[in-house]
């Protein structure tokens, strides 16, 4: 059984969303058109609240549920999932982990984990777990832009914000509010198989996508620390070559330890780690604005090794650097055939 536990405030689009792609798995399975792997019975799904009673989304609208969480049946091969909470800012996160619906809903998350349930949630629902404490000493994704209000809330949480969904430990988790859709086809290759994911994501024209990276914003990361600011400017400046740990620290008056500290409160990541996606940004505006070659593109953002250089981009951004010039082209192409078409 998959339940959807939802709050006030959820979003909309991804419980939807959610709803879908389960529906459509079980209609797929009993349809034929993918044989479960022996003993596994078609996906069921329920949606929830903490009291039973209907929640009021994100966008004012009234949700029914089908009853309050109740923890006596649910165990080892149930999923327990909960859809974004539309919170956007680190004081709207702190409020509503105050309030009463949501306290209770962090022990009843850590109690379904505790009795083995698998536990998952998507954009700053992650927060709601992480408050479970079912994710300390394990990787977790969130949101892009909250990663590093979570990183500095939940230090034993090993954070991956550049990916689209992490899995650690049968806990589940995914970034912004449609990376829901990444998540449920996780969840689907999980307890299903693959090819039931597979064949939804077909079905439903879901891109199956691997990274956030090619999504995050890397100036409003880093505009609250000057530290922070001042590492990009030399990094962006000496673009070029691989820089050491050490000269990043003298060009920001700090010591590596200071540095990687004051980087891992900001972002979540570390000052190579950092230094690596700035690189990457860079590449990938060489790749949508010049025809260099991807060896040179390579080369141009510090990288001797092309190889090296491939590996890192994919997975930075969840495609090949051939795949993202491609893309610009063709979306280059449709934008030209729109204005001559307009």
């Amino acid at each position: 059984m998959i339940t959807h536990l939802v709050f006030d405030g959820v979003a909309d689009g991804p419980m939807g969303v959610a709803l879908d792609i389960v529906g459509a798995a079980a209609r797929i399975v009993r349809a034929g058109l993918v044989a479960l792997p022996k003993g596994r019975l078609p996906p069921r799904q329920r949606v929830v609240s903490v009291d039973g009673a209907s929640v009021r989304t994100a966008a004012g609208r009234t949700l029914a549920v089908d009853g309050a969480l109740g923890l006596r049946g649910l165990g080892a091969g149930d999923v327990l999932v909960l859809p974004g909470l539309g919170m956007a800012t680190a004081p709207e996160i702190t409020a509503a982990l105050e309030r009463p619906d949501i306290v209770r809903g962090v022990e009843l998350v850590a109690r379904a984990a505790a009795k083995g349930a698998l536990v998952a949630a998507s954009c700053s629902a992650t927060f709601v777990l992480a408050a479970a404490r079912v994710l300390d000493g394990r990787r977790a994704t969130t949101t892009w832009w909250l990663g590093p209000t979570f990183a500095q809330r939940f230090p034993r949480v090993t954070l991956r914000s550049d990916r689209m969904v992490v899995e650690s430990g049968g806990v589940f988790t995914a970034g912004s509010a449609f990376a829901h859709a990444d998540l449920m086809l996780a969840i689907l290759a999980y307890t299903s198989s693959p090819s039931v994911a597979h064949t939804v994501a077909r079905y439903l024209v879901l891109d199956e996508r691997a990274s956030q990276a090619r999504y995050m914003v890397l100036s409003h990361l880093g505009s609250s620390d000057p530290v922070i600011r001042q590492l990009e400017s030399f990094v962006t400046s000496h673009i070029g070559r691989q820089i050491s740990i050490h000269e990043m620290a003298r060009a920001t008056a700090t010591s590596p330890r200071t540095l990687a500290r004051r980087v891992a409160k900001g972002l979540g990541i570390t000052p190579q780690q950092f230094a690596q996606r700035l690189r990457v940004a860079q590449a990938v505006h060489l790749l949508e604005t010049t025809q260099h070659p991807v060896d040179d593109v390579a080369a141009r953002v510090g990288y001797a090794d092309p190889a090296a250089f491939r590996r890192i981009f994919r997975r930075e951004t969840g495609e090949t650097p051939r795949a993202r010039r491609m893309r610009s082209i063709l979306r280059e192409g449709e934008s030209q055939r729109g204005v001559r078409d307009g």
